[in-house]
């Protein structure tokens, strides 16, 4: 088995490579099942107790059987007394029978009421610690195999609710039961019930523990292949541009070559269990009839026992036979909800101290003091970092691709937690205000916008839920979005499609500018904001820009040269430290600048003439589609780090 647990081995480090989650144990998962079952315990009262009276008649009621046909096969006296005695006893059955079925219907009734409620608890709880994670966390996830972790969840509490409880906990109230009344009968025929039911019982526990582990790389290995489908999707346009149809057909057939094999594997040891069972419950009906034979013809038992020895067999055969399935489910049910616990006992890697205030801006300075950030020892991302910018400056922030002008704006936004160092904010650590006090004071621009699958007039909303729709309106309008929700076909309320894929690139970049215009935080942050419009929307948009702005303290990350040039001050990073900073006309007075040499780089590599400040934007309109995506690129060589802005 140990080449068949590579693969999914192979894409469980490539999912998650960073993660280093806690160790899990049953108690973990039983513990994270009581969390949400604590609040609705009354009713899993109401379900238990009904559960055992219920199985607690039906061990009564064969008595009464015993009783008939011990009646019948005596055959002595009036038949008109006998059948009377009959009908008393058939009369105690069905009032029986009657009580079982007010016991089940009960039942019925509260588990209708508690499964669902506990199953929606348990995913409100998985989904709110798992969304309190780290940007960094989920980095390292497939969302796909983030959603089916918690749908396997909540899905194996029910599993395991109806096995205890409809299964294990009837079968433990009959065996007992059933122990007790035929010890008064013939204890030695009671013995071999004991005997067996213990090798029964043992058989099953003890080969479904053995399999457990085949059952845990079963759900690891649907856990890869959801995530390996979910990326996929997810990117079938790339797969399409870059003909990438049979790698990734074959890449998914090979873990879903490997899910079968695995799970082919764990079907069979189910059918050596089955087996087992079926020859155990040969032996033990042979047994109990042959000693009971043997008893009978002593005089020691009647007839009416032998019936009651067959129901009684047959009854905790089938309930046994269930044991096994609830044996197996129970560590299917651990191996499911294994992954999903092991996210939920992970520590949130950025949480509110105790006790944090909210972050009360006055006036919006920034400082960045000593601002260092690893993203592992052997890569640093920033360095001594020291920087404050005034109240209502607008600053930019330009360096090559991975020079840390993204990691900066993560830093203040509290996506990741400095190394070294602090940022304040009107004095204030922001490692210790409250996370959402901190961000409800920070807009947001970001260069390539995702959507939700959800209307326009929500997505502008989304930081100013409680906002009227003429205020969405004026936004929209604002940010020039009114131009195209014209042509959609319910205006402003149309949907916009999964991570709005119904909108062009400019178009969603415009619906964020009109949240940010709309939430009117005290901070903006603008990462290449207008990098997906065209010239006529950009010039569009940068009025709408100047406009938000203004008394605004801006961070603006530039990969244009040519949109920053009016900024109160440049900041340069390169190998994650400032190394110049000032007005664009003060920079290039400086013949060292490195920014001098940027911009005559960027300038220089486009234009003829030579004015080439004023034909710098023309320039850059036709390169504009080949700048978007270089902020992640970590650039080949020195030269290349020099021009990819």
């Amino acid at each position: 088995m140990a080449e068949k647990t590579d693969l999914p081995a192979q894409a469980g480090k490539r999912t998650q490579k960073s993660i280093n989650f806690p160790e899990v144990k049953l108690k973990d998962v039983l513990a994270a099942f009581w969390r949400g079952i604590k609040p609705k315990k009354w009713l899993l009262f109401i379900l238990v107790t009904s559960m055992i009276l219920g199985n607690v008649v039906t061990i009564i009621t064969p008595l009464f059987y015993k009783q008939f046909f011990d009646v019948i096969s005596a055959g002595v006296g009036d038949k008109t007394i006998i059948a009377k005695q009959l009908l008393q006893i058939i009369f105690w059955v069905l009032g029986f029978n009657g009580l079982f079925w007010i016991f089940y219907r009960i039942c019925t009734i509260a588990n209708n009421k508690y499964e669902p409620e506990v199953m929606a608890s348990l995913k409100q709880q998985s989904y709110d610690y798992m969304m309190s994670h780290s940007y960094s966390f989920f980095a390292n996830s497939f969302a796909g195999s983030l959603v089916q972790k918690i749908n396997r969840f909540s899905r194996a509490f029910e599993r395991l609710t109806d096995d205890l409880v409809w299964n294990l906990l009837p079968l433990a109230v009959r065996i007992i039961s059933i122990l007790v009344v035929v010890f008064f009968i013939n204890k030695w025929i009671d013995l071999v019930i004991l005997v067996w039911t213990i090798i029964f019982l043992s058989f099953n526990i003890g080969f479904s523990r053995w399999k457990l582990k085949y059952d845990i790389k079963a759900a690891a290995i649907d856990s890869v292949a959801t995530g390996y489908l979910s990326d996929t999707i997810s990117n079938q346009n790339s797969i399409q541009l870059f003909n990438g149809f049979n790698f990734e057909s074959h890449g998914y057939k090979k873990v879903t070559d490997e899910q079968a094999k695995i799970t082919k594997f764990a079907w069979n040891l189910d059918a050596v269990i089955e087996g087992g069972q079926a020859f155990l419950s040969f032996v033990i009906e042979f047994a109990l009839f042959y000693f009971a034979i043997k008893y009978w013809q002593q005089g020691l038992i009647t007839i009416g026992v032998f019936v009651l020895l067959q129901v009684y067999i047959v009854n905790i055969i089938s309930q046994l036979w269930g044991f096994t399935r609830l044996v197996r489910d129970v560590y299917q049910c651990y191996a499911d909800s294994k992954e999903i616990v092991e996210i939920m006992l992970l520590p949130h890697e950025i949480k509110d101290v105790p006790h944090a205030k909210e972050l009360v801006i006055n006036k919006g300075e920034i400082e960045f003091r000593n601002l260092g950030f690893s993203f592992n020892k052997s890569r640093k991302a920033l360095e001594n970092v020291n920087l404050i910018i005034k109240p209502g400056e607008k600053i930019a922030l330009i360096g090559p691709s991975g020079a840390g002008k993204t990691t900066f704006v993560r830093l203040l936004l509290r996506l990741y937690s400095p190394t070294s160092g602090k940022i304040l904010i009107d004095g204030q650590d922001i490692s210790e205000v409250t996370q959402g006090s901190l961000r409800k004071n920070i807009s947001m621009v970001p260069q390539d916008p995702v959507l939700f699958h959800r209307t326009l007039a929500e997505n502008i909303a989304y930081g100013k839920r409680d906002a009227k729709k003429e205020e969405i309106e004026e936004a929209a309008k604002s940010a020039h979005c009114d131009d195209f929700i014209a042509n959609l076909p319910y205006k402003i309320d149309t949907y916009v499609g999964e991570r709005g894929i119904k909108l062009s690139g400019g178009e969603r970049q415009r619906v964020a500018i009109a949240r940010a215009i709309l939430k009117n935080a005290p901070i903006l942050v603008l990462d290449e904001a207008t990098s997906s419009l065209d010239s006529n929307s950009e010039m569009l948009i940068q009025d709408a820009l100047n406009c938000l702005m203004r008394n605004r303290t801006t961070i603006v990350i530039a990969h244009r040269l040519s949109t920053i040039q009016k900024m109160d001050r440049i900041v340069v990073i390169d190998d994650g430290r400032i190394i110049e900073q000032g007005s664009h006309q003060e920079l290039l007075a400086n013949e060292n600048s490195l920014y001098k040499k940027l911009w005559e780089l960027q300038a220089g590599g486009f234009l003829k003439d030579t004015d080439k400040e004023e034909s710098f934007d023309k320039a850059q309109d036709e390169s504009s589609d080949s700048e978007g995506k270089e902020e992640d690129d970590e650039g080949d060589g020195a030269k290349a780090k020099m021009v990819n802005f």
